[in-house]
């Protein structure tokens, strides 16, 4: 851990647990839980100028625009409450937003610690997803999201695990297990 802090990425399809497990994690390590995800939908719900730009491409299930995320994560990760680190959950999805956080945690003169993998069964996570019952949640756009992310985000495990970050957790246990197996991994 770089001075202390401890900064890590969340990877894993829709469903697997990242939000869940990075609340979790984060009130036992006393580092705030940043949910991309999260704060796109907090922004549609206030009808911001944010919100009204990705509003139509998360409702479709694609993936909001690498420029747009990356303005949204450096804008998140420069408040003082990342100063001792930060748990990451929907950020980086693409090979090319790996690349802008490297960029935005070498402008803050950090480096990322570890990324944890999810892996959970595509018939759980789909399971999962019409459970929750978010308004979006039809099959159809869980198809389209779990498309995408084989698509665009899956890629980035084999990424990271090169570069000797990643750390694999089997989510399909119950959440304390998971989150045991997850501080097992970082620590």
């Amino acid at each position: 851990m770089a001075g202390g802090s401890l900064h890590v990425v969340l990877l894993g399809p829709p469903g697997s647990g990242k939000g869940t497990q990075a609340e979790r994690l984060a009130a036992k390590l006393s580092v705030p839980a940043i949910s991309t995800g999260e704060m796109l939908r907090a922004a549609v719900a206030q009808g911001s100028a944010l919100g009204a730009r990705v509003e139509g491409v998360m409702a479709s299930g694609q993936l909001v625009s690498d420029e747009l995320m990356a303005e949204v994560v450096q804008d998140r990760l420069a408040k003082d409450d990342c100063k001792g680190g930060f748990l990451l959950d929907g950020y980086p999805r693409t090979a090319a937003q790996t690349q802008t956080l490297d960029d935005i945690l070498d402008d803050l003169g950090e480096r990322l610690d570890h990324v944890i993998y999810l892996s959970v069964p595509e018939e759980e996570l789909v399971r999962r997803a019409l459970l929750r019952q978010r308004d979006d949640d039809t099959e159809e756009v869980i198809q389209e999201r779990l498309r995408v992310y084989r698509n665009e985000t899956e890629p980035l495990v084999a990424h990271y695990e090169q570069a000797g970050l990643l750390r694999r957790v089997d989510g399909d246990r119950s959440m304390d297990e998971v989150t045991a197996a997850m501080l097992e991994a970082i620590r």
